[in-house]
């Protein structure tokens, strides 16, 4: 059983944010499980190995690393990504307005410092749109977390954010070094293809997840510039 915290309702469909009996915070997208407050280990993954690629890659200079995230879900790719001491600046591409609203109206307090950071700007949009308006060369660090990969989307007009023509404008965004990294509930080997075609290369990296008592895995997928 679980009470709502919140819900909204967008040319998309419904977005409820529930407080399960566990006491976590769960989100829901047209009555579909998108993510929770208990694992987030993939989500904040998703920051910190994209982050070490990058610096590996020699992308940070030093006036600091500037990111672009695809999705706030609830938070925790963003809070690990201002953990990080060299982030700059981190800008978050929010498509559904009510979550927005929800974060900064304090309902999910796990993330709420994130939020207030001074060092992050939000737009409310289509990522692709937003990512397309960029100029050339101009992220260091670009994470996508939009939907639940290419094979279990909850919007189908994302499938378009895992194919080569969107990851090329991707790929020109990114400063010489820039990393790239996507997040998927599952593998993902057209994800995976279309990566390599675009960047030269692609790391896909299986993180475990016991969703109750079910075994399964969550993967990201890495390309560098």
């Amino acid at each position: 059983m679980a009470d709502r915290v919140a819900w909204g309702r967008s040319e998309r469909g419904e977005v409820t944010l529930l407080r399960r009996a566990d006491g976590a915070l769960e989100l829901r997208v047209n009555g579909v499980f998108v993510m929770d407050t208990v694992h987030t280990e993939t989500e904040r993954m998703l920051a910190s190995a994209t982050l070490r690629a990058a610096v590996r890659a020699a992308a940070v200079r030093t006036d600091g690393v500037r990111v672009l995230i695809g999705g706030l879900g609830l938070g925790f790719t963003l809070r690990e990504v201002l953990a990080d001491p060299r982030v700059r600046a981190a800008h978050v591409v929010e498509i559904e307005p009510d979550l927005l609203d929800w974060h900064r109206s304090g309902l999910i307090p796990e993330t709420a410092a994130a939020i207030q950071d001074h060092r992050v700007g939000f737009s409310v949009g289509d990522v692709a749109e937003v990512i397309g308006a960029q100029p050339p060369e101009g992220v260091d660090v670009l994470l996508l977390d939009v939907d639940n990969g290419p094979d279990f989307l909850v919007y189908e007009a994302n499938s378009a954010i895992y194919r080569a023509d969107f990851l090329t404008r991707c790929e020109k965004v990114l400063t010489p070094g820039g990393t790239l990294a996507i997040w998927s509930a599952d593998t993902a080997p057209q994800l995976s293809a279309a990566m390599h075609a675009v960047f030269g290369n692609c790391e896909e990296i299986t993180i475990p997840v016991a969703l109750g008592r079910k075994q399964t895995t969550y993967h990201l997928f890495l390309s560098g510039k």
